[in-house]
């Protein structure tokens, strides 16, 4: 799959390539025109030296070589001499050696009083040497050496040629499994050492600077508290480049253009135009295919080494890239969800044509879809596997066993709703009151919860299995309502409605509901823990059981509703309507209780966060909404302040539009948070993201209009 999708990357490539832009690069070619008129490969040191120093003339602003200079010239002086030691005697020799300079030592020259970057090559196996260090390495997060391409040795430069140049990188050009180039990494790592590459360091030389700054998940100096994303971003000077967790950008070709190029000859000779070198970055390589540095990319199966090095440069430095963002994998598997969700909901009611043109219509939305995202935003999204997914449950026709577990789920609603909240019965029993239908407004706390991904829990059990689950865990759900002098309204599949303060009073109805909504989450944690020591009977030891809860205070008409023949004991009224809303946004936010500020206030003691303004679906109004952490002393702990201090720093940043702060202030405040409510901050990372490349309108007030109901 990885294959096809790397193919269908460069179909895109071809279909739209990368418009080729000046941006201050050029390569000085060693063409087979150069060879002809200047000599075969390798030169003297001597003619490298000349056409260095002729560059310099030129005024470049740093000179790169896509080669390595391992060994003595062997057309130098020493070199001559010592295959005419047989013809002539000491004397004479030692007279020629003085009269004859060193070609390694007069490229040592050159290279010193130029802008030079040498190039080394990194190998798998230990060589006993190591590149000579030309820069410094910071890092900010996690160590990057967790993440960098590691190496076990380096084929170096002559030591006299690494003392003198400016700077110093690794020109590898790692291709993917079939041969095809289509990233470039901007550092490496040999043994312990981090080296850069032969690009980054022409930027460093160039723009003068020392030292490069590796941006990584985590923080710098502490252990992590979550998972290790890798490498985020690599800068020098004035350069920031976004990275994959390699340190590694993927590259949008050209294919070849003329324009990049100059032959090298026309620099030796002196007719060159000087305008297309001045100030600009030149690497020194070659084209010839004679010399074989031939490299595969998505636009030209054998075009020149040195050009793959260029096009990474003009990128770094016009800030246009490919991009393959971390959250892709969860926007395909978003797709898969979506559309197989609708063929498995409409399948039933559609005709067998109909169903094929639904499939067709999903296929091409993924194709049509991931190269618009490619063609507007660079980003790369994988067509293949939601279209595939989408297919197999078309052919497979999964939605049978949706329907039949469909059907048990009805079967278990039917079942609970027989039964009344024994609250209710023990007042009717004590009052001696007629169940008569009617209600009156009162003051409640409403409760919505229900399991997460019960849909892919029901397809994984049998009827029985579900129900029996169902009963465990409504049992002690029930049981946490109960303590808490809460009244459950209704069972409704896998969701429990529940409310305070009716039919008994309760002054203190938002503190008990809290807490009841906190024991919840526990015991839920104990019946997980139950459900995976039993993974022989019940097979979920890779089930996540999780549940989203939902408070919210208000006025409802609580009464007997329903008809003359058979009503319920229950709750209406907008409040309740909230309350269903705010439990449907632990999906988006990706935590699992949230309360609004009715139910915030009414509980002031325990321990909450303000997550964010909200307009929920079918309301006019925004509701702020809280994530309720723990009770009154988790609300007194260091750990606590210390969290919503830095929480209420990003939120701050982040409705006052300053989204490039935002990204920070988010792992700052993830890095305080608990297990539980980290996904909250990838939120407003991805929404910032979001908002930095498209930014809002100037009457964006920080308000997040919800689509989840």
């Amino acid at each position: 799959m990885q294959s096809l999708r790397h193919s269908v990357f460069d179909l895109y490539q071809r279909i739209y390539p990368r418009e080729y832009v000046e941006a201050g690069v050029r390569i000085v070619d060693i063409d087979d025109e150069t060879l002809a008129r200047v000599g075969q490969w390798p030169w003297s040191r001597l003619r490298v030296a000349q056409l260095v120093m002729r560059l310099k003339q030129a005024g470049v602003a740093a000179i790169g070589f896509d080669m390595v200079f391992a060994e003595p010239d062997r057309l130098s002086a020493e070199g001559v001499i010592g295959d005419l030691s047989g013809l002539l005697d000491e004397q004479q020799m030692r007279r020629l050696s003085e009269a004859l300079p060193s070609s390694d030592a007069g490229l040592a020259k050159a290279l010193a009083a130029s802008p030079s970057v040498l190039g080394f090559v990194l190998v798998g196996k230990d060589t006993g040497s190591t590149p000579a260090k030309r820069w410094g390495i910071g890092s900010s997060g996690d160590d990057p050496r967790h993440f960098l391409r590691p190496f076990a040795g380096a084929i170096v430069n002559l030591p006299v040629l690494e003392q003198a140049a400016k700077g110093n990188g690794s020109f590898n050009a790692i291709p993917d499994e079939d041969g095809v180039i289509r990233r470039v990494f901007l550092m490496f790592r040999l043994g312990d050492q981090v080296l850069p590459s032969l690009s980054m360091e022409l930027l460093r030389v160039a723009q003068g600077a020392s030292t490069y700054l590796i941006k990584s998940s985590g923080a710098s100096g502490s252990e992590s508290f979550g998972a290790s994303t890798g490498i985020t971003a690599v800068k020098i000077g004035a350069v920031e480049v976004q990275t994959d967790a390699e340190g590694a950008v993927w590259l949008h070709f050209t294919g070849p253009r003329p324009e990049r190029f100059v032959p090298a000859w026309q620099v030796l000779d002196g007719t060159a135009d000087v305008s297309k070198l001045r100030n600009h970055i030149v690497l020194i390589g070659t084209s010839a295919a004679g010399l074989k540095d031939q490299r595969a990319s998505p636009l030209d199966p054998a075009g020149p080494g040195v050009e793959v090095h260029a096009q990474a440069l003009e990128q770094l430095l016009i800030g246009e890239r490919l991009v393959r963002p971390d959250w892709a994998v969860g926007a395909e598997v978003v797709f898969i969800a979506l559309m197989g969700g609708l063929l498995v909901i409409f399948m039933p009611r559609m005709s067998p044509g109909t169903c094929l043109v639904v499939g067709i219509a999903s296929v091409a939305a993924a194709f049509g879809g991931s190269l618009a995202a490619f063609r507007e935003g660079g980003l790369l999204f994988d067509p293949l596997m939601p279209a595939a997914a989408v297919l197999l449950i078309y052919v497979a026709g999964s939605y049978s066993g949706y329907v039949r577990t469909a059907a048990e789920r009805s079967r278990v609603r039917q079942a609970f709703s027989l039964y009344l909240a024994p609250e209710m019965v023990k007042t009717l029993a004590r009052s001696g009151s007629r169940l008569e239908l009617g209600g009156k407004m009162r003051d409640l706390t409403v409760m919505f919860t229900d399991i997460r991904r019960f849909s892919t829990l029901s397809q994984r059990l049998t009827p029985p299995e579900l129900t029996t689950l169902l009963n465990r865990f409504f049992t002690p759900m029930t049981e946490a309502i109960q303590d808490q002098r809460g009244t459950i309204d209704k069972y409704i599949g896998d969701c429990i409605m529940a409310f305070w303060n009716a039919p008994l009073d309760d002054s203190e109805h938002a503190v008990h509901a809290c807490r009841s909504a906190l024991e919840m989450l526990k015991r839920v944690q104990k019946l997980e823990e139950e459900l995976r020591s039993e993974d022989e009977a019940l097979k979920l030891s890779d089930f996540n059981f999780r549940i989203g809860i939902g408070l919210n205070s208000g006025n409802c008409l609580v009464g007997n509703m329903g008809s003359e023949q058979r009503f319920n004991y229950s709750a209406i009224g907008h409040a309740v309507n909230t309350a269903q809303r705010i439990e449907a946004q632990c999906k988006v936010y990706g935590i699992e209780l949230l309360v609004s500020e009715s139910t915030a206030t009414g509980a002031p003691d325990l321990a909450f966060l303000e997550v964010d303004r909200v307009v929920l679906p079918g309301a006019e109004t925004a509701t702020t909404i809280f994530a309720l952490v723990g009770d009154e002393t988790v609300a007194q702990s260091a750990d606590f302040k210390r969290w919503r201090e830095s929480h209420d720093i990003m939120l701050a940043r982040y409705r006052a539009g300053d989204f490039a702060a935002v990204e920070e202030l988010a792992l700052a405040a993830r890095r305080n948070a608990n297990d539980r409510h980290r996904p909250l901050y990838e939120v407003y990372r991805a929404r910032s993201r979001a908002f930095a490349e498209s930014p809002p309108g100037p009457d964006w007030d920080g308000i997040h209009h919800s689509k989840e109901k």
